[in-house]
């Protein structure tokens, strides 16, 4: 790693773990592991946490660790209530910002994958780009800034059911096709309201994951996690 940027190198390390669940929701990690599978010293890994947990994806306790959080229902609802926010209100209000052009180049991505699946497709990364380009097209730092704290959760969330759920992922492209269709046509509330229906099917999903993974109370887990001496102080 180079000397410079570190701490933003090890914060980008242990975000990829956690978002791909290298570092599971609800367990315990310590400074010792993380340093082990990132080869950084202690400073910019501190650093990197402190970040992460102003953001919510860790908790750090004294004397036992470091929690991975899981999100609660509470937090999933909240999550989802900015989606539905910001954006179908970007499509509809900046979409024609967006060239027809890239419109085209997602849809026949899409269309190929679904004809192709063997194609070569990342369906986090496309995904994510998607979403993004309709909240960048605001050119609202306001709203983009606001999106920004969601997209860790979103991207965890999206890794978990794409995994868990192929069907889940063709649904998603189906939808993003409804989406690009209705650009392309530049009716943009019938692209808002699919962006709305996808964002609706999409918390379904990742709430009927959750409910399959973990039936009872997670933030009383949280709080039941077992003592372990890491090395982190008071």
């Amino acid at each position: 790693m180079k000397k410079e940027p570190l701490k933003h190198q090890a914060y980008d390390l242990i975000k990829h773990n956690i978002i791909h669940c290298i570092y599971a929701p609800n367990t315990i990690i310590t400074e010792e592991m993380i340093q082990s599978d990132i080869s950084a010293s202690r400073t910019p890994i501190r650093d990197a946490l402190s970040r992460l947990e102003q953001e919510g994806m860790i908790r750090i306790l004294p004397k036992r660790g470091i929690l991975v959080t899981e999100m609660t229902i509470r937090e999933l609802n909240m999550l989802y209530e900015m989606r539905f926010l910001l954006e179908p209100y970007c499509i509809r209000t900046y979409g024609m910002r967006i060239s027809p052009e890239k419109y085209a180049e997602y849809h026949e991505k899409y269309t190929r994958f679904l004809k192709e699946p063997e194609d070569s497709y990342s369906y986090e990364e496309m995904d994510a780009s998607f979403h993004r380009m309709m909240i960048n097209s605001s050119q609202n730092t306001y709203i983009i800034s606001q999106y920004s704290t969601l997209e860790m959760q979103i991207s965890r969330s999206r890794y978990m059911t794409g995994k868990d759920s192929v069907a889940r992922r063709q649904s998603t492209i189906r939808e993003h096709l409804s989406i690009t269709t209705a650009a392309m046509k530049e009716d943009w509330n019938d692209a808002a309201d699919a962006m709305l229906y996808h964002l609706k099917r999409s918390k379904d999903t990742y709430f009927e994951y959750m409910m399959k993974a973990e039936p009872h109370d997670r933030e009383d887990r949280q709080d039941e996690t077992p003592v372990q001496d890491t090395g982190i102080d008071d």
